[in-house]
């Protein structure tokens, strides 16, 4: 049985099949279940969720606001995956530039640091995504 998350983002989107492309192909995430009459799909990578919905001015969608690119400003979603590279690799292929380069991050936690590899791409509407490998943790 498929289990949802007690927070799942969902982000409006203004072409979900390009939306979908992206967040599928590109960046490995499979589609839990949509509802393609009404552009809506949520999505999984390994636990970490988010729904997406496309802007559709007749369907009473919860908008405080006019939405112009990039959307999500001021929110960059982490997510963690096993390995950055390939996922880096797809996006190249994909002709999609990062928004910052990988490299290796160390945030102090407490007595520790903990490490990750990481790297910032858009989604098609200009959400930040931001990709993560865990590098451990090492003393501060």
């Amino acid at each position: 049985m498929f289990k949802r998350n007690t927070l799942v983002p969902e982000l409006m989107v203004t072409d979900l099949p390009d939306s979908l492309n992206f967040w599928v192909s590109c960046l490995g995430f499979s589609i839990a279940y949509q509802r393609p009459e009404h552009g809506f799909a949520y999505l999984d990578l390994n636990g970490a969720q988010v729904m997406l919905e496309q802007v559709d001015p007749q369907a009473g969608q919860w908008l405080t606001a006019p939405l112009s690119k990039p959307f999500g400003r001021g929110i960059n979603l982490q997510i963690d995956v096993v390995a950055v590279a390939p996922v880096i690799e797809k996006l190249g292929h994909a002709g999609i530039a990062l928004y910052r380069e990988c490299k290796d991050t160390w945030y102090r936690a407490a007595e520790v640091e903990v490490g990750q590899r990481e790297f910032i791409v858009q989604d098609p509407d200009g959400y930040l995504v931001r990709l993560v490998e865990r590098l451990g943790e090492r003393a501060v």
